[in-house]
């Protein structure tokens, strides 16, 4: 009779032991995907990547972003919501499949450019194009900033510029690439240490050409 009620016993907990490791509430029995895939837009007929666009599943509040190529990879689950987002286009919504079979998904999402047009402002310091007439012909222009104005216009000024961008001042757009291609440099050397230039053959083939053609002497 113990036994028997020993091996009732060691019965029962086998059973409750298999239906704990199959119940669907456990978060170690859900199957986890490896979610992968490329962020592109149609620019002018070509699809080129989308760097550094957000992958976020709002339902569970985390997510990633992709790099600079558009590449990104992240661990889901079936039936979860992804929305992937950039600023200057729409957001669009992706669902990973509760069918897969597989623990890898790769998709290729194209993201559609969002542009705003905006009416045309014209931002006049006088009430009326009168009134800017009016003071533009009441204007004394002192001979100092005649001789600016004309030196400014001058054509040797005007060649030396075309020939030495660095003498006319960035314009913002040129300074927000400049600050766009600093941050992608760093986002691509996360985690790791950059490259020393001194140890790059370009950079030393640029440097030799700049020593030949003198840019290292002293200018009086």
């Amino acid at each position: 009779m113990v036994i028997r009620a020993l091996f009732v016993f060691c019965f029962g907990l086998l059973l409750s032991g298999t239906a704990f490791a199959q119940d669907p509430q456990d978060p170690s029995s859900k199957k986890l995907i490896q979610f992968s895939g490329l962020v592109l837009t149609n620019m002018e007929g070509n699809m080129v990547p989308v760097p550094y666009a957000s992958v976020f599943l709002p339902d569970k509040k985390r997510g990633t972003y992709a790099d600079y190529r558009g590449f990104f990879t992240i661990v889901v689950e079936k039936g979860d919501v992804i929305r992937f987002n950039c600023l200057g286009f729409q957001a669009v919504t992706k669902t990973v499949p509760d069918t897969l079979t597989q623990d890898r998904y790769s998709i290729v999402q194209i993201l559609p450019q969002d542009t705003l047009t905006l009416p045309m402002v014209v931002i006049m310091p006088w009430p009326s194009k009168e009134h800017f007439k009016i003071e533009f012909l009441k204007m004394d222009v002192t001979p100092e900033l005649q001789r600016i104005a004309t030196e400014n216009l001058a054509n040797e000024y005007l060649t030396e510029a075309r020939k030495n961008p660095e003498m006319v001042p960035h314009s913002g757009r040129e300074n927000a690439n400049f600050y766009l291609r600093q941050r992608s440099r760093e986002y691509v050397y996360i985690g790791q240490t950059p490259p020393m230039n001194i140890f790059s053959p370009l950079a030393w083939a640029q440097f030799f050409k700049a020593w030949q053609d003198g840019d290292f002497k002293k200018k009086k």
